[in-house]
């Protein structure tokens, strides 16, 4: 149902407040540039420092920008299953085409407490729901038994797999089958785990460059592993330097230095280091982007 490659977009901010001309702006340009689907409120969203409020804003701009021309999968995720279904069913009800749901952080639930998670928010809520698998940021790593049996519920339609191995991309892909689609989670694996079955990729890196990463994932799909893998040498330098500092800082910095947003970040996140910073700024040159 989702496939290709899908921008995890920024929200970016202006005095404290949401630059909603700015978002507007990024998505026309997403879809311009060939994105397959937009993904607001992910962790490249600071979903995590959203008020309930602005969370609901930014799915709602999104949804009416992009006006049913690519997908719009809506980051709804939390570490209380209560508020998971609760942001699931404003996104539906405002026209999302799906929901992305981060494994509950902090709490480290079982296995079990994972499986019925999920389950309670896909009985709540007929939208279909991608499962977003990320142990560095939660604490907890869904391990693919417990993402097969999460197939088997009609409306959980895919998996954005972030553990960083190329291995369980495999395994979930062999359990699952036609079940599940798999999406990356790294950009850097994307190549690798499309390889192994995925379908695409839920994206940091079309932010800054979205033709080719549109251009990475479609190659491969047709069959054209070189230009694939062509392209997936030349974005290499960009997937370190995108996560040099945490994600989102060096992303929102390289919008700035693109003059597409002001890289305004909030709090516990804070300003690129200035090294880093020349790193980035180095290879954006190299890329043409600046």
């Amino acid at each position: 149902m989702f496939t290709g490659s899908l921008v995890a977009i920024v929200t970016p901010f202006r005095n404290g407040r949401i630059d909603e001309r700015a978002l507007a702006d990024l998505i026309e340009w997403q879809i311009a540039q060939g994105t397959d689907g937009i993904v607001p409120c992910g962790t490249t969203g600071e979903s995590a420092t959203l008020s309930h409020e602005e969370h609901h804003r930014v799915i709602e701009l999104t949804v009416d920008v992009v006006n049913r021309r690519v997908p719009v999968i809506a980051g709804t995720g939390s570490n209380n299953t209560d508020e998971a279904i609760t942001l699931t069913k404003h996104a539906k009800r405002v026209g999302a085409d799906g929901a992305l749901l981060i494994t509950p952080y902090y709490n480290k639930p079982t296995q079990e407490g994972l499986y019925r998670h999920y389950k309670a928010v896909a009985e709540a809520v007929d939208l279909p729901l991608v499962l977003y698998n990320i142990p560095s940021r939660t604490g907890v790593n869904m391990l693919p038994s417990t993402i097969a049996r999460l197939s088997a519920i009609d409306t959980i339609v895919g998996i954005k797999e972030g553990s960083g191995s190329v291995q369980q991309a495999s395994d979930i892909v062999q359990l699952c089958g036609d079940r599940l689609t798999v999406l990356s989670g790294d950009d850097s694996l994307t190549l690798p785990m499309m390889a192994v079955g995925a379908k695409g990729v839920i994206t940091v890196t079309a932010n800054i460059m979205p033709t080719e990463m549109a251009q990475l994932v479609k190659a491969f799909a047709e069959g054209k592993v070189a230009e694939a893998r062509r392209l997936h040498f030349w974005l290499a330098p960009l997937f370190t330097a995108l996560f040099l500092e945490t994600n989102p800082i060096p992303v929102k910095e390289a919008l700035g230095m693109m003059g597409k947003i002001d890289p305004e970040l909030r709090l516990p996140l804070c300003p690129m280091a200035q090294e880093a910073k020349e790193k980035l700024r180095q290879v954006l040159k190299d890329l043409h982007v600046l």
